[in-house]
């Protein structure tokens, strides 16, 4: 007995090859798309921000959102702090993971670095 069923009007079968041809056709189509998707919010002023993939790497690898972002705008962490309105002695122990901030230090930390609230949320 064989596990094979018999094919119907609605079962296609493949060879491997082709299965995996067309997976990468569906995957170059998104990758596509989403980059037609960013251009669009770009020409729109509704981008999101890019990230290289160093950048990407260390957000993934754990570093502190908030160090990451102000690095990436190039901002001192007294300059973060006063435009924050927050005390640099806070900003330091959020930075350093010895405290989170509460949401409406957060909120403050994210307007001035013109992110989202919920992308300093390690």
């Amino acid at each position: 007995m064989s596990d094979q069923k018999e094919p119907t009007a609605d079962t296609v079968t493949l060879r491997r090859a082709d299965y995996e041809t067309l997976l990468d056709a569906l995957e170059d189509a998104e990758d596509h798309a989403a980059l037609l998707e960013h251009r669009l919010a770009k020409a729109t002023g509704t981008a999101g921000e890019l990230l290289s993939l160093e950048e990407a790497d260390r957000l993934i690898a754990g570093e502190n959102p908030v160090r990451f972002w102000r690095e990436k705008r190039r901002m001192t962490a007294k300059a973060l702090a006063v435009q924050a309105e927050v005390s640099a002695s806070l900003l330091s122990e959020i930075e350093s993971g010895r405290k989170t901030g509460s949401v409406d230090t957060l909120r403050k930390l994210a307007l001035a670095l013109k992110v989202e609230l919920d992308t300093l949320v390690p």
